[in-house]
């Protein structure tokens, strides 16, 4: 799961493996798998993508007695 902000300031979580495709029009746009469903946030493409990255990494290299949850 990622912390993104929507453009009105407040954050959400959105689970990072449920993402079909991220577009910047000039506002970020991110369309799920599920449903297509769209939301639009202030983090560029290159931050969510970062994210998206780091979560992964976390999930994969951390040991299981080491997660925060």
């Amino acid at each position: 799961m990622i912390t993104l902000h929507r453009l009105n300031g407040k954050e959400f979580v959105l689970n990072s493996d449920q993402i079909k495709f991220i577009e910047s029009t000039p506002d970020t746009m991110i369309t799920l798998v599920v449903d297509d469903e769209k939301f639009m946030v202030k983090e560029s493409v290159a931050e969510v993508i970062q994210k998206s990255i780091e979560y992964k990494r976390t999930w994969l290299w951390t040991p299981l007695e080491h997660r925060n949850s």
